[in-house]
């Protein structure tokens, strides 16, 4: 009898594991909703009440465990193979990652600004690709976000060119120029709450922040999807849109990201 119950517990266990960790993500990958609510709702809060951790954290540890310290393409290169291998994250992703790559160095920039860091993936990506004496700013409104993303930007030997900024984009856009000594824009990088990627963008033409040629580049533009936003640059004579398809970071779900060239 009990040589029956340990069988049927272990039997109960590996096929648990198997849903958890090949069934489950292979049948979400392909659909945006399910792939959001399983990875971003259960699994997050069931490895946070494991691990008494938060992904933050766990994504950070891997960073410092396998990363060498001041190479920020292995910074990058870490944290890709942890949300594949390990925890999906909701960075840009390695696939769209090399889209922002191409869009920074052809856009050169000397100022940019980004808003949404949460653990500085992107941060890094475009960091490291800046000429000397450019500059980013990144806006995150979530401070644990950010102190992660501290850590992340130094093991990267990145603090030099990046400036880290906590608080709502919607406060802060208004004080660039003050604050920062920022004339205008070369590249914006909009990767934050969603809903505020419309908002944002009128607020920087008010403030003055967009000059003609300024790149503004939109992730998630399809999953979750910024319907606003694309109706806006895509339809305002103040913008020449492109789409460039791709997927959702590390899932087969259609995404993809809108690179919006103003022109004054």
């Amino acid at each position: 009898m009990w040589q029956t119950l340990i069988y049927s517990l272990i039997g109960g266990a590996a096929l648990l594991y198997a849903l958890y960790s090949w069934v489950i993500p292979s049948i979400v990958q392909y659909h945006p909703d399910l792939a959001l609510i399983w990875h971003d709702r259960f699994v997050q809060q069931v490895l946070n009440t494991l691990t008494q951790s938060t992904r933050p954290q766990r994504l950070l540890a891997a960073v410092q465990k396998d990363a060498t310290r001041g190479d920020p393409r292995s910074v990058v290169q870490a944290i890709d193979h942890f949300c594949r291998q390990k925890e999906w994250a909701m960075n840009v992703g390695d696939e769209k990652g090399r889209i922002l790559d191409s869009v920074v160095s052809e856009v050169n920039p000397g100022v940019v600004l980004e808003l949404g860091t949460y653990c500085a993936y992107s941060t890094v990506r475009i960091a490291s690709l800046l000429p000397p004496h450019a500059r980013l700013i990144t806006l995150e409104f979530n401070p644990d976000y950010a102190a992660v993303a501290r850590q992340v930007i130094a093991w990267a030997g990145l603090e030099d060119k990046i400036q880290l900024v906590v608080g709502a984009s919607g406060d802060w856009i208004p004080k660039l120029k003050e604050q920062f000594g920022v004339k205008t824009l070369d590249l914006v990088f909009l990767d934050h709450w969603k809903d505020r990627y419309l908002p944002d963008t009128k607020l920087m033409e008010e403030c003055g922040l967009l000059r003609k040629g300024s790149i503004l580049l939109a992730d998630n533009v399809i999953c979750p999807g910024t319907p606003d936003y694309l109706e806006y640059v895509r339809n305002s004579p103040r913008y020449k849109s492109q789409y460039f398809k791709s997927h959702l970071e590390y899932t087969k779900v259609e995404d993809g990201l809108e690179k919006s060239t103003f022109l004054g």
